[in-house]
């Protein structure tokens, strides 16, 4: 049997993945942690096999708390489950020590493989992930985005709806959807708030007035 340690701040996150966890016979969920220094804690308690870990949480992040759980000790392995799939956080988390990278839109039935496949010492990689493994020497990915993308991004860290972005901007609403569909594919997330943060992460500097 494989023990699974949860990490994640959202609740229905660690409730969904538990119930998907339980459909087997062969993965047991036991613990779940709402962020890093709990994790770290109930990982040095429990010794799981396997430690699904978030990236972005309050307080200390993913990425440390992977590298103190491991350092607590190697036998344990950790997964990565987030939004996030641009290069820096990929290869933050596996320098941290991660063993996988996988993204939370995709299939269940990948997150329980990824699972399964870290326990027999493997590292199971989402295909849309591993190009940010690769070296290159291609200009890094904020330098890649137009002008307009850039302040697409922008004003959706500011919270503003598409409507209201594109009044700021002087485009159609939905040209901004177009926008925003083709940012999320660019820089690997799934959702306005994970771009939201992605920009706050990434773009330093206000929009000219």
């Amino acid at each position: 049997m494989t023990t699974v340690l949860l990490v994640d701040d959202h609740p229905l996150v660690r409730a969904g993945l538990t119930a998907l966890v339980a459909t087997t016979d062969d993965l047991r969920v036991v613990g779940g942690a709402s962020g890093g220094e709990e994790a770290v804690v109930l990982a040095a308690t429990l010794q799981p096999d396997v430690v699904l870990m978030d990236l972005s949480m309050p307080g200390m992040d993913g990425v440390e708390a992977t590298r103190r759980i491991l350092a607590l000790s190697g036998d344990m392995r950790v997964v990565v489950l987030t939004s996030f799939a641009d290069h820096d956080r990929v290869t933050d988390a596996v320098a941290a020590g991660a063993v996988g990278y996988l993204l939370k839109d995709g299939d269940p039935r990948e997150v329980l493989a990824g699972i399964r496949s870290a326990a027999l010492g493997h590292a199971p990689i989402d295909p849309r992930v591993a190009c940010a493994l690769l070296p290159s020497h291609a200009p890094r990915l904020r330098d890649s985005l137009s002008d307009r993308e850039v302040q697409v991004l922008r004003l959706v860290s500011r919270g503003l709806a598409n409507r209201q972005i594109g009044r700021a901007l002087g485009i159609s609403e939905n040209t901004v959807k177009v926008h925003l569909g083709n940012l999320f594919r660019r820089i690997g997330v799934t959702d306005r708030t994970s771009a939201a943060m992605w920009a706050r992460d990434n773009l330093r500097t206000e929009v000219p007035s």
